[in-house]
């Protein structure tokens, strides 16, 4: 009894949702319009019948004319005519309102998804986020859309009929055509929770298959690399195989509910008919009434099973909702502290006082006791062993995650106390991956601005020793790079992702292992460059090339997470530690390349 309880408060979730109520109370001029032309509309469609209804008994008893005929005629025409016109307002209301918050809601959860912290999207994959944005907003649509509409159309219809019915026509006659269709509501309104549940499995279904194709498209090149394309076509069709059978099963509770609405709807019918014809011959009711009440009784056949329908949309709408909550209700973790405060001189200078950190959901140190200083227009080299949490310690930097207080300080102000705008704006990032999106080269270059003039980008470009490279495609600057920059080579797309870095002249520039996918001549006049146009400015380095921060003003030695040496290349070199092995290793290499 308590589990049918839950799903019946999931099922009513879309009308409880106070995050719904907002937005139905921001567009409630539409519902309310749009439901009062839906409702003129319910009442004008059952004055039709009784209109025909007088017409035939006047034919029968043979005192109509045939002006009366007219006039009723061209009654029909009007109401006909105004139906239709309804019709169009009340979908541009009611279905317009419910685009509206469609749109709204995507913002909404666009937005959010902005703010939400490296945890989540570690957490979950895109295809699933992706699914949240379509097949769950859609559902929600429809239930603010269609879902509304029938509310208030099987309540006005319901009304208008019976009435109708009851005082127009005959009382006992109703009862007795009514009494079958009560059941399609009872059976429909039955099978809401299961039909929750089995929606809901298709929705997480459909996700699993959107996440797939996702990661399989972003990662062809390794899959034909591998030639693992049959493999990961039998994985497909597994996932796939999972989403039609939850297809199936929802489109079977379909599949059986239309017959059985359809039959309970012909025995009302077929009760009419018997009842009808046997009051009717009896004198009851005329020929006119019966031939009404048959066109209302084909009326009412459609809030009943409304009523059905109604159900399944809302409960798909709920299910889809509770869905995208659970998104909107993720906590946002990287936010601005109550003591967050603009820097009237943000300058360079970066302090680690003893710095401890530990990724969520993890009892391992990723750094562990980190302290140095930076001083401003200095350039840092940072070097270790894959793994060793480089790339982790200038993720805490731009504030990806959390750190404690007084563990990282830029400009004398405790990273804590920076507001997050002010912060980032001051940084150029080069990542890793180098991410490019799918514009022309000139955009992704302006990434940070937008409206930077082509001097500008050009400047960043040969900053970054790409601009050759640029003017030799056809398209120049305006060259489509395609998703993730997948059109450049490795070593094209680190360069275009510095050249977005410098472009925004940063107090603080890093560079991630940026320079690793280019030649050692241009890996040279990119430092070159760097020394030349960026000094006062400070620089980090990251790097597995001892050649690319042997020239740094200081060097600090990561190794499982622990900095285990620090200084300048001589001294690190003097030190007779791991710097120093590196150094031997890369030099015996580089040696061997030479000879060869």
């Amino acid at each position: 009894m308590e589990k049918l309880t839950e799903e019946k408060d999931s099922i009513l979730s879309l009308v409880k949702s106070p995050y719904i109520r907002s937005f139905i109370k921001k567009y409630k001029l539409g519902y309310i319009i749009g439901a009062l032309f839906l409702i003129l509309i319910d009442y004008l469609q059952t004055r039709i019948p009784i209109i025909i209804g007088n017409v035939i008994d006047g034919l029968e008893k043979n005192n109509i004319s045939i002006d009366e005929i007219g006039n009723k005629a061209i009654t029909l025409a009007i109401v006909a005519a105004i139906i239709i016109l309804g019709r169009i307002f009340w979908r541009l209301l009611i279905f317009g309102a419910a685009r509206k918050i469609e749109r709204d809601i995507r913002n909404d959860l666009f937005e959010h998804l902005e703010k939400l912290s490296q945890k989540y999207f570690n957490n979950n994959k895109t295809g699933e986020i992706m699914a949240y944005v379509t097949n769950d907003l859609e559902a929600v649509r429809q239930a603010m859309a269609m879902g509304v509409l029938m509310v208030f159309d099987v309540a006005a219809l319901l009304m208008f009929t019976l009435y109708n019915m009851v005082t127009e026509i005959n009382v006992s006659l109703t009862i007795a055509a009514v009494i079958p269709l009560v059941f399609i509501a009872l059976v429909t309104s039955k099978l809401g929770p299961t039909l929750f549940r089995k929606f809901a499995s298709r929705q997480d279904a459909f996700a699993k298959v959107s996440d797939f194709v996702q990661e399989d498209l972003s990662g062809i090149k390794v899959i034909k690399a591998f030639v693992q394309q049959e493999k990961e076509i039998e994985a497909f069709e597994k996932v796939n195989q999972n989403y039609f059978k939850e297809n199936m099963n929802l489109m079977k509770m379909y599949a059986a509910m239309n017959p059985v609405m359809t039959s309970i709807a012909g025995a009302a019918m077929a009760v009419a008919i018997a009842y009808g014809g046997y009051i009717t011959v009896n004198g009851a009711i005329t020929v006119g009434n019966f031939v009404a009440f048959l066109q209302f009784l084909g009326m009412l056949v459609w809030p009943m099973m409304a009523i059905g329908m109604t159900i399944n949309i809302i409960t798909m709408g709920s299910a889809s909702l509770k869905r995208i909550e659970s998104v909107l209700h993720q906590e946002v973790e990287i936010y601005d502290s109550d003591n967050a405060k603009s820097l009237d001189n943000f300058e360079g200078s970066i302090k680690f006082n003893n710095l401890n950190y530990k990724y969520p959901d993890t009892d391992t140190y990723a750094l562990e006791n980190i302290s140095f200083e930076v001083k401003r227009g200095e350039t840092l080299g940072i070097v270790g062993r894959t793994g060793s949490g480089k790339t982790t310690l200038v993720n805490l930097l731009l504030r990806l995650y959390n750190v404690d207080k007084n563990s990282i300080f830029i400009s004398g102000t405790d990273i804590m106390d920076i507001p997050l705008k002010t912060l980032r704006e001051n940084i150029g990032y080069v990542p890793q991956d180098n991410f490019l999106f799918s514009d022309t080269i000139k955009n992704n270059i302006d990434f940070s601005n937008g409206s930077l003039s082509m001097d500008n980008v050009i400047g960043a470009a040969e900053f970054a020793c790409v601009h050759d490279n640029i003017e030799d495609f056809k398209e120049g600057y305006e060259t489509i790079v395609g998703e993730r920059g997948v059109t450049l080579s490795g070593g094209q797309k680190q360069r275009v992702s510095m050249a977005r870095a410098l472009i925004k002249e940063p107090e603080i520039l890093i560079l991630d292992d940026s320079v690793s996918a280019v030649d050692t001549d241009t890996e040279e006049k990119i430092l070159n460059n760097l020394e030349k146009q960026r000094s006062g400015k400070t620089n980090i380095i990251i790097a597995h090339r001892i050649s690319t921060i042997q020239h740094a003003d200081h060097i600090i030695v990561i190794d499982e997470g622990k900095l285990i040496e620090q200084g300048n290349h001589d001294q690190l070199v003097a030190n007779n530690g791991l710097y120093n092995s590196l150094y031997q290793k890369q030099l015996l290499e580089k040696m061997i390349d030479e000879e060869a």
